[in-house]
């Protein structure tokens, strides 16, 4: 019976370390990962956190040598070498600022950038209404994200599909 509590035990805490190590995610950007791809100098990260309980997500993105002037950043749900809408926004510009309800006011910079935020449930936008997802429903981002099909982008006036892109993932670098 020790040996049960034991097993049970370890079990709970491998589950537990397993389930916060999925709340970090990170992408690295670059022009060959926009669709279609980019021949650019830029680059960039973008990291996040999950919050436990589902209803936040903190997060930082850094980009450099944009090209073209930055026009406006933001998180799509898309698999890889796939175009998909935009969910969440980081930074936008006067002639293109994120929706009222974005819960963004981030003004992009160029040709370097450097943002950090929290995005919530009521921030969730929903541009393409084939892919299902509903304004306010940050779960499932999270679950696309989770799944490997979100992706961040920093789009420019040269480049107005995006800049520079990367696909958003488990970050895996503190796990042994």
């Amino acid at each position: 019976m020790k040996k049960l509590a034991i097993a049970a035990a370890l079990g709970a805490l491998f589950v537990t370390n397993m389930a916060s190590a999925d709340d970090k995610v990170r992408a690295r950007l670059m022009g060959f990962q926009e669709v279609p791809v980019v021949s650019t100098e830029a680059g960039g990260t973008f990291e996040a956190v999950i919050n436990r309980n589902g209803d936040a997500i903190d997060f930082e993105i850094t980009y450099t040598g944009m090209q073209g002037t930055v026009t406006q950043s933001h998180m799509h749900v898309g698999q890889r070498s796939v175009n998909g809408g935009i969910v969440l926004w980081i930074c936008g510009t006067a002639t293109n600022p994120a929706p009222a309800n974005s819960g963004n006011t981030n003004v992009c910079t160029s040709p370097d950038g450097h943002f950090t935020g929290t995005w919530r449930p009521e921030n969730v936008q929903t541009l393409v209404n084939g892919q299902q997802i509903k304004t306010g429903e940050l779960n499932e981002v999270i679950e696309a994200i989770r799944a490997g099909v979100a992706y961040v982008n920093v789009h420019s006036n040269l480049s107005p599909g995006g800049e520079i892109r990367g696909q958003v993932r488990a970050d895996h670098r503190d796990r042994d």
